[in-house]
């Protein structure tokens, strides 16, 4: 039941960076970027937003997937 807690969290933090990013991508590439977001901003800032429960996991998957937004638009260009 958490694993699909999580990728839902994922694909809404993945919606909130493609909004935030104002990229146009379906619902399935929001999840997959959400997720692998959260893969990215948990290297990136660790366990500095921890102490925020899951509040603190989803911020960590919107920057981490706003990073790899960033990234794409980069190597697009």
């Amino acid at each position: 039941m958490n694993i699909i807690i999580e990728l839902i969290l994922g694909g809404i933090a993945g919606w909130v960076a493609g909004l935030i990013m104002k990229t146009r991508t379906s619902i399935l590439i929001n999840i997959i970027v959400g997720i692998v977001g959260g893969l990215i901003g948990g290297l990136v800032f660790g366990s500095m937003l921890s102490g925020l429960g899951s509040l603190g996991g989803f911020l960590t998957a919107v920057l981490g997937a706003i990073i790899l937004l960033f990234i794409v638009k980069l190597i697009r260009k």
